[in-house]
């Protein structure tokens, strides 16, 4: 075997390792960005449905602790019966009585009371102001803010008000409605918050 063949297949050698060493780099390289596009294990659970238990839940209460999704506080009230029937007598007050703005809720909660079912409310505990956390008032009684409160919730920021609905007093600071999440009944006395039938 002559010198010329040697160094040609020395050449070869050099070159195909070469090749598979800045392979195996591109490759090592590559899978810790191509991992980094996927969310982490803290985003993954943000953003997922929870579980809400409501068997203690009972008429004219909102849940506490107040369960939170997304990293928002979620207010879930058991209206009674004679809030329902309070609501549509609100409705020259409100901004959105008919949920029109079809951003701050789920169609099937494009309702008068703004919910899967008339007694149990489902509503993003955040004023659509400026993100505060607003105070839950039931009682129907002339309020130093609304001397005409029917009962509702107070954002004591800058005085936006809400009905037992959620809608927003006409003439207030927040654009709009409180927001209604993606929300369904696993069964009675729980709720899931974060999906709905629709896309379970």
């Amino acid at each position: 075997m002559s010198g010329d063949e040697i160094n040609l297949q020395r050449r070869y050698f050099l070159i195909g390792a070469t090749s598979v060493v800045g392979g195996i780099g591109v490759v090592g390289a590559a899978v810790p960005f191509v991992r980094s596009w996927s969310p982490s294990a803290k985003a993954r659970a943000l953003g997922a449905p929870i579980t809400v238990d409501i068997s203690k839940l009972r008429p004219g209460e909102m849940l506490g602790p107040i369960p939170s999704w997304r990293g928002r506080p979620v207010f879930i009230l058991y209206r009674t019966q004679e809030m329902i029937d309070g609501l549509e007598a609100q409705n020259p007050r409100m901004a959105d009585p008919l949920s029109e703005n079809e951003e701050q809720q789920p169609p099937y909660a494009q309702n008068l009371w703004r919910s899967r079912r008339p007694e149990i409310s489902v509503m993003v505990g955040l004023c659509t102001h400026l993100g505060c956390s607003p105070q839950f008032l039931p009682e129907v009684q002339p309020q130093p803010f609304d001397a005409n409160w029917r009962g509702g919730f107070f954002c004591a920021c800058h005085g936006s008000r809400f009905d037992l609905a959620g809608r927003v007093v006409r003439g207030v600071p927040a654009p709009s409605n409180l927001q209604v999440p993606p929300h369904m009944f696993e069964n009675d006395t729980t709720i899931v918050i974060g999906v709905d039938e629709e896309t379970a």
